[in-house]
Parts: structure tokens; sequence; C-alpha cells
């Protein structure tokens, strides 16, 4: 009867996670339709072929030297064993496979680097995003989440609690998203020498919107599935305050907006929402559920702010990703600190839990954002980062791709302009002919 409730818990557990790992990487999609919409119709495609080879490229990256970076038996700095998934895997005390285990993680790691992808597009070159998409998969975030995730991380084994990413993925992600933007720098028109700050409006809002839907239904993989048990006793309230946060930040985006610029914004309800998710991401098992709407609408407000305060400082970041994700999962990281119901300040705990907080939450900070800029200086020096003014104006789907998004009928009949030059003539050589 003994082997027989075992087996049943390990079932449980495995189909519970394999199903988070699908809802996260399903999240994928919804960046995709995110971003795309976020940016201009002539860079939809580049957008989208960044947002796929995170997951191809990236899951390889993880699985090859990520995932034993991070897992691998550790020194507190960076596990040393677990490369290609080969070895002894017992010490990490599962109850569920290791395979399915590698999928929820590596789920997480490509959504590291599609958080960057948002803030370089449009001008960045496609081989050098590459080489991104590898290290930060590879090696960036493996090492900073192996501090806090790893039972012998030295983030973990200061106290640390980030239950599944506010900073371990989120202020990772967001960081490096900075350090990426301000080596590769501005859009064409975005600033004017006087000053001036060009708005360069997403071309398919709703599109936008429906990412941010689909994003919002991954979270319940996301958080919840962190649990990596079926049987978790709070894995209710996990999915509540989830729940919660997002429509508190959505809240705050549309009425923040409504009340300082006389009309609700679209863009900022979705970013609101995503913030808020971002931000209970770390305390999602550690708030009551009223703490979790008090993070949502905090969030919702900042990152109105963030997104303005960039954009002051010349750091063109066209999906408010650094605003979402690395002011969203940096408050987030430290609301835990205040609001735990065990050991929050709020709660009678002191400041132990808010200090630590902080030292692990300037630790991947700064590791992200250094790593980062070296990787992008690197490669500016090197194979270059930015596509030329002419390209750019052109845009990245014909200049890097070969082809368009969008194949409008022009006179009546397709355009050629979506298709690369040797289809081109082939489709005007069919037409002529018949």
């Amino acid at each position: 009867m003994e082997l027989n409730l075992q087996n049943l818990s390990v079932g449980l557990d495995t189909i519970w996670v394999l199903l988070a790992a699908a809802l996260v990487f399903f999240m994928e999609a919804g960046f995709a339709a995110l971003e795309a919409g976020f940016v201009r119709s002539k860079n939809t495609l580049n957008i989208i072929m960044k947002v796929l080879m995170d997951c191809a490229l990236g899951l390889l990256a993880y699985w090859a030297i990520g995932f034993g970076l991070m897992y691998g038996q550790s020194n507190g700095w960076f596990g040393r064993s677990g490369f290609f998934l080969q070895g002894d895997f017992s010490f990490l005390g599962l109850n569920i496979p290791v395979s399915v285990f590698w999928l929820f993680q590596a789920a997480f790691a490509v959504a590291v680097a599609t958080i960057v992808s948002g803030a370089v597009a449009e001008r960045m070159k496609f081989s050098a995003y590459l080489i991104f998409s590898a290290v930060a998969t590879g090696l960036i975030y493996p090492l900073a989440a192996g501090w806090v995730w790893n039972s012998n991380g030295w983030l973990h084994n200061l106290g640390m609690l980030d239950f599944a990413g506010s900073a371990a993925v989120h202020a990772v992600g967001g960081w490096a998203s900075l350090a990426a933007a301000m080596v590769l720098g501005p859009r064409l028109g975005k600033y004017g020498k006087d000053g001036t700050i060009n708005a360069i409006p997403g071309h398919n809002i709703p599109l936008a919107a429906l990412g941010g839907f689909i994003l919002w239904f991954g979270w319940f993989g996301f958080n919840a599935g962190s649990t990596l048990s079926a049987l978790h006793k709070d894995i209710g309230l996990i999915a509540l305050n989830t729940n919660l946060a997002a429509a508190a930040g959505g809240t705050m985006g549309c009425l923040y907006t409504m009340f300082r610029f006389g009309k609700a914004d679209v863009s900022m309800a979705i970013n609101g929402a995503l913030a808020g998710l971002v931000a209970i991401t770390a305390g999602c098992a550690y708030l009551e559920p009223a703490a979790a709407v008090a993070v949502g609408l905090i969030a919702g407000l900042l990152v109105v702010e963030a997104i303005g305060l960039f954009d002051r400082l010349r750091i063109d970041d066209p999906v408010g990703a650094i605003a979402v994700h690395g002011v969203g999962g940096s408050f987030g990281t430290l609301a835990v600190g205040l609001l735990a119901k065990d050991g929050g300040l709020f709660y009678g705990g002191g400041w132990h839990l808010f200090q630590v907080q902080l030292i692990g939450l300037l630790a991947v900070s700064v590791f992200a954002f250094a790593a980062t800029y070296l990787l992008f200086r690197l490669l500016a020096a090197t194979i270059g980062i930015r596509v030329s003014a002419e390209e750019e104006l052109e845009g990245l789907d014909i200049a890097e791709h070969g082809f368009q998004a969008y194949n409008e009928l022009v006179n009546g009949s397709f355009s050629t302009a979506a298709l690369p030059s040797v289809l081109a003539e082939s489709w005007v050589e069919k037409v002529e002919t018949n």
C-alpha cells in the first residue's frame, strides 16, 4: 500500500510539472505576440525569429551547459556536474524524473533571453543576437539563478526567498535588457537633438494584448508550477496571489494613465498587468492575498513611471522590458522582505529578511548587467551588433530575413516585395506565362 501511494505521488507530481512546463513554454508565444505587436510591421518577422531561436538555440545551450552550472553539484557559485544532462542527480532530492525537472527549468531559461529580445528590437543584428541568446541561456542566467535556487547556492544559504523568480528570472532579464539597450543605442528618430521624445507606435496593439493574455495564462504554470508538486498545500494560494497581483497591476496601469494623461493607455494597462505578475513571482507563496493586491498596484504604478524615466534618460526600449521585468522584478523581490507572512518587516520580522533580499537582488542584477554589457561591447568590437541605417529604415524583416510579415495586394496581385529575389522572379515569370 505504501509503495502504491508513493507511485501515485510521483505520478501526480510528474503530470503537474509537465503541464506547468508546457504552460511556461507557451509563454514564448505570448512574448512573440506581445513584442510583435509593439514593434513596427517591418520588423515583425525579425522579433518572432528572435523568440523562436531563444527556444531552439537556447534550449540546446541550457541542455549542454546551463543546467549543470545551475543545478549541478555546486561550490556555492556554480555547478560542476550534470552537463548534457548526464550523471547522477539523486542529490537534488526530486520526487519527479530529472528530465521533467529539466523541461520546467529550461522554459524559464529561454524566457530570460526573450525578455531582452524586446528591448533590442528593431535595430540589432540577428547574428549577434543569436550569440547573446546562447550565452544568456547557457551561462548568464544559470549562474545567477543557481546562486538563488541551487541547494548549495550562496544566496540560498543566506536565506534569500524568491519562490519563482522575480530576481532570478525577471530582474536578471530586465537589467540585462538595460545593458543591451545602453550599448546598442536608440532607434533612428526616437530622440530629437533638441531633447524631444518621439513616440514610435507599435503596429498591432490587439496582437500585443493577445500576447499579454497568453503570458497571464502561462504565469499559472510559472508560479504554481514552481511547487514541483501537485500536492503542495499552498498551490491554490500561489495561483490566487498570481491572479490578484496581475489584476491589480492592470487596473493601476489603466487608472493611473487616465488620471495622469487623461486617457486610458492600453499598452500601459497591458504592461501594468505584466508588472504585477513579475512582482508577485518572488512572494506568491509567502504573501497574503491582500498583500499580493498591494504588490500589484504598486508595480502597475511603477511601470508607468519607469517607462517614462527610461525615455527621459534616452534609453530606448520598444516594449518596456526594462520597466516591467527590471523594475517590477526588483520591487517584487524587496516586497518579500516587507510583506512575507513569516519574516517580513511589516509582520514583525524585523529588517533581516529585507536585507537578505536586497543583497540577493543586487548580486544577480549587477552580475546580469555587467555580463551583458561586457558581452555586447565585445560583440560590438568584433562582428558588430547594429544593422546599418539603411537596413533599419528598410526594416529588419527584409534586411535580415528576405521576407516581410504582411503580403499585401498591389493592383489586384500579391506584392513580390514579401519574397526573396529568386522566388520573386519565379512568381513574376509564372504570372507572365499564364
